[in-house]
């Protein structure tokens, strides 16, 4: 039984959590599951290993209760926001990693009924089907203000204010209830040179229906106040400036030794505050090999960072 979905970067992320705490054996929490396949991966490599991973899509776990079958004895499934599991994960199990992969798989995109592709005929876009907040309520409900802030936050998006103000028009005549009928309506206005004119527009409204950006937030912030142990790594897979933008500001605060204000003359706080060490300099992106066979890998970046106290 294969995966519907190509896992980007599984040379790379098996080698984040190449150590001697992962060999040993211990809990690695996969914060987002999807169709198995990191977890899979890992699982082989690392025998004595167990994996907890989280979903939000249940059409994802039912298919890695059957995929992840052969690991039913170190594997276990959760459904829920994997900031909320994760956090509770972290205040009662001493975990050896932590993975996020934070992107939509090839089948949600794929599945014109899930409403990301352009080509869908419907305006959907949750990962979680039993929300209620759709692409749809956002593009026919919402504010010009409120979409001008999520095309400008979200999709930084130039024309923001344009766009936002094209929407407001066009739901005036009929409600726009289609993602292809909202591409086309956008590739009419809207040039762009290397992708869709519409990409940008549908990543925010991603964003936003999926609260993505908070979902990173809150993960990054219940690991700094609930750190792993020493010798332990979280890899951050992201697909865009924001998540990444994101991930490198946390890894910076919990490398910083000194937690003193600016304003402070001399260290009065100990200097010993810093928890570990980004293990790359430079996030790791897919070879040009993978980019052939995988083009959605073109934009992954992985960060990882080690637990040093």
């Amino acid at each position: 039984m294969n995966s519907p979905h190509i896992s980007v970067l599984p040379c790379e992320v098996l080698q984040s959590f190449d150590t001697p705490l992962v060999h040993k054996g211990g809990i690695l929490l996969d914060c987002t599951l999807g169709f198995g396949g990191h977890t899979s991966m890992l699982l082989k490599a690392y025998p004595k290993l167990q994996i907890i991973g989280i979903d939000k899509d249940r059409e994802a776990l039912e298919f890695c209760n059957e995929f992840l079958a052969p690991f039913k004895d170190r594997f276990t499934p959760l459904y829920g926001d994997f900031s909320i599991k994760a956090l509770e994960i972290l205040k009662k199990e001493k975990l050896v990693g932590v993975l996020a992969d934070i992107g939509v798989s090839s089948l949600q995109f794929d599945k014109e009924d899930r409403g990301f592709s352009f080509k869908s005929n419907t305006l959907d876009m949750r990962m979680d089907k039993n929300k209620s907040l759709s692409a749809k309520d956002i593009i026919n409900s919402y504010s010009l203000v409120e979409l001008e802030r999520i095309f400008r936050d979200y999709g930084e998006i130039r024309e923001y204010k344009k766009l936002a103000r094209l929407i407001v028009e066009w739901r005036k005549e009929a409600k726009i209830i289609s993602a292809q009928e909202l591409s086309s309506k956008i590739a009419m206005h809207f040039k762009a040179s290397k992708i869709h004119p519409a990409t940008l527009a549908f990543q925010a409204l991603r964003i936003e229906v999926n609260d993505e950006l908070g979902e990173l937030e809150r993960l990054l912030r219940g690991i700094f106040e609930n750190p792993l142990q020493k010798g332990a790594r979280v890899s951050i897979i992201s697909f865009h400036s924001l998540e990444d933008r994101i991930v490198k500001e946390h890894f910076k605060r919990w490398e910083k030794s000194c937690i003193c204000p600016m304003n402070v003359m001399r260290c009065e706080c100990g200097n010993n505050h810093a928890l570990g060490k980004s293990i790359y300099k430079k996030p790791l992106i897919a070879t040009s090999e993978e980019n052939m066979k995988n083009p959605r890998a073109r934009s992954a970046k992985l960060r990882t960072f080690e637990f040093g106290k």
